[in-house]
């Protein structure tokens, strides 16, 4: 590659970068449904026809924001397994993770709810595919995990599919963030806090991980 041929990569790459720091610090700030695509253009300093000329409109933005989202979601699961030898601890810090990730990155978790609502297929070359990529690597983070766990004797054997109990985990967690971020006030009515609530539902996941499977129940 030609030294200006580098230099206009680096200016675009640059540009792009400073598109989705505009928009996720307003994202941070307000909310997603409270930005505009003129708002995100003042505050890149860049006018609104050269934002569309990297982003198709204000849904790309809000999945190249995800695809952040998603990267630092699978470093801190990564970073979180590491620390732990066998693969139950593995499992549990990776949720715990999830959820200092929630609490620090709100704009983030948002995020992920949104992610998990959409439905419609990506295209393809997409800011949307490359997000749904990032997120299968943060699936991925949890499977090993698992397996490791299912090899190391900490999960028991019979769980059944990991990628299946992946899933399974990440819905039962993200359910238990959005119930502390969203009702702690009510939470509180009951007596119950946010460590103690975290700390017990971790150890359900812990008990459904490490027991037998209940007995089929018989038809009659």
């Amino acid at each position: 590659m030609s030294y200006i041929a580098e230099r206009r990569l680096q200016e675009k790459e640059r540009r792009r970068a400073d598109i989705l720091d505009a928009a996720e610090a307003l994202y941070a700030k307000g909310g997603w449904d409270f930005v505009t695509v003129d708002q995100v253009a003042r505050g890149a300093r860049l006018s609104r026809a050269l934002v569309y000329v990297y982003f198709k409109d204000k849904q790309d933005i809000l999945f190249g924001i995800g695809e952040r989202a998603m990267g630092t979601l699978r470093d801190r699961f990564i970073a979180a397994s590491a620390g732990e030898k066998l693969g139950i601890e593995k499992v549990e810090a990776i949720g715990r993770s999830y959820m200092a990730y929630a609490f620090e990155f709100a704009h983030y978790f948002d995020f992920c709810s949104r992610f998990h609502a959409h439905s419609s297929a990506p295209d393809p070359g997409s800011n949307d595919l490359a997000c749904q990529a990032a997120g299968d690597e943060v699936i991925q983070t949890v499977v090993k995990a698992i397996e490791c766990g299912i090899g190391d004797g900490s999960i028991r054997s019979s769980i059944g599919d990991p990628k299946m109990l992946a899933v399974s985990l990440w819905s039962f967690t993200h359910g238990l963030i959005q119930l502390a971020m969203a009702k702690g006030n009510e939470l509180a009515r009951y007596q119950i806090g946010i460590p103690e609530l975290s700390n017990y539902g971790f150890g359900l996941l812990r008990l459904v991980a490490q027991s037998q499977p209940l007995p089929a129940s018989k038809s009659t």
